[in-house]
């Protein structure tokens, strides 16, 4: 008894010193400067020989929520030391231009200007770029997602550190959970037969919001060999049938590198008693006219690499979803199917096979996103890409 005593004296002990504890605990509130307020955010890069877009952007207040501020009044230019210049024109914060070939031997930057600031990239010469070798999908188990592997070509001088910078677009053929060649005839309250009334297959498209970097420190000669860019998980739609990805590769600097990967450590630690301010990151970009931070880097390049490649289900251990059951209408009447209709559902089953002895029959009925892949999304016109038969590097 006097143990259990001892041990009950030393628990409310401890409640009695966490409760003081938490009484001293206040609220910390970060001391952000104001002048890191709305700070312009700069989006693009300067490649040749194609059309150049650039974002911009302002910086929200710290703790608020919401989309940043598109920046719409600025004048934006692409220039080079040689006295050459690409104007943009302004679509809502999105600036493009087309900038013709450059001259591998001048440097470029971009020029800002916005609320009586003038804001300039560092001139740099453009990078180029090789062509990327192979892309390949390996899964490592039966149970694993399909990991997207990338292996660049040699690289043109192996005796300096190489760095790169990767984008992908995707495309992926879906089809219809069920498939109908029945019809109900609201007009005539019957039941009708209506052949390709829905596509048999569709495409989707996406693009990744993620820019994933690689050094080539870690590789023989500073050559890349089969890096994992990202994956797909075995029981994603994307996989069902066909998926292709396009991938986007640039050669970039160490300074470019290393401001990537900063935002992508700050983005993953927002929040974090020790993560920096937006404004601590790296950049090139210097505004000419006041002290004002900014945020961004502009790099140049001489030229991309690009490798579309293809993968399709049958190469895999893909697992797929449940599909939505249908919905049964047992003694079926026409004026359950014209309620069906009015529900926004679709006749895929009309079975009457026992009606004249029974004089029942039933019905099944799906929706729109079940029968019609374009609910989803989809386009049914076949992307001009999708009859190749092998990957393509350009």
């Amino acid at each position: 008894m006097k143990k259990l005593n001892k041990t009950l004296y030393s628990v409310l002990c401890l409640m009695i010193c966490m409760c003081t504890l938490s009484g001293c605990i206040e609220e910390f509130e970060a001391d952000i400067p104001s002048e890191d307020s709305n700070l312009l955010v700069v989006e693009g890069t300067i490649i040749s020989s194609r059309e150049n877009t650039f974002i911009l952007t302002r910086t929200l207040p710290i703790n608020s929520f919401g989309t940043p501020k598109m920046e719409t009044k600025a004048i934006l230019s692409v220039r080079g030391t040689d006295g050459s210049e690409y104007k943009a024109q302004s679509d809502y914060g999105k600036y493009t231009c087309m900038v013709g070939d450059l001259n591998p031997d001048e440097e470029y930057y971009l020029h800002i200007e916005v609320d009586g600031e003038i804001y300039e990239s560092v001139p740099q010469k453009p990078m180029r770029t090789e062509k990327i070798a192979e892309v390949s999908g390996v899964q490592n188990t039966p149970e694993s997602n399909i990991d997207i592997l990338i292996t660049p070509e040699a690289p043109i001088d192996s005796t300096k550190e190489n760095y790169y910078s990767w984008t992908y677009d995707e495309t992926w053929e879906v089809h219809p959970d069920y498939i109908t060649d029945l019809f109900f005839d609201v007009e005539n309250m019957r039941i009708i037969k209506k052949e390709n009334q829905f596509p048999v297959c569709g495409w989707i498209d996406a693009t990744s919001s993620t820019i994933m970097v690689g050094a080539g420190s870690n590789y023989q000669g500073q050559h890349i060999q089969r890096l994992k860019l990202y994956d797909i998980d075995r029981s994603n739609e994307r996989m069902y049938y066909r998926y292709s990805g396009l991938i986007h590769q640039r050669a970039i600097s160490k300074a470019e590198y290393e401001y990537e990967l900063a935002r992508r450590q700050a983005s993953s630690e927002m929040g974090g008693l020790f993560t920096p301010q937006p404004s601590s990151l790296p950049t090139n970009i210097q505004c000419r006219t006041s002290k004002k931070n900014v945020i961004g880097f502009v790099g140049c390049s001489f030229n991309t690499g690009e490798y579309r490649f293809f993968l399709n289900y049958t190469d895999y251990s893909i697992y797929r979803q449940k599909i939505g059951s249908l919905a049964w209408i047992e003694d079926c009447s026409m004026e359950d199917c014209l309620r069906m209709v009015e529900r926004g559902m679709y006749l895929c089953k009309y079975e009457d096979s026992m009606k004249s002895v029974t004089g029942k029959s039933r019905s099944a009925w799906a929706y729109g996103r079940q029968v019609d892949v374009r609910y989803r999304g989809a386009y049914t016109e076949m992307p001009s890409f999708w009859l190749l038969t092998k990957n393509v590097s350009y």
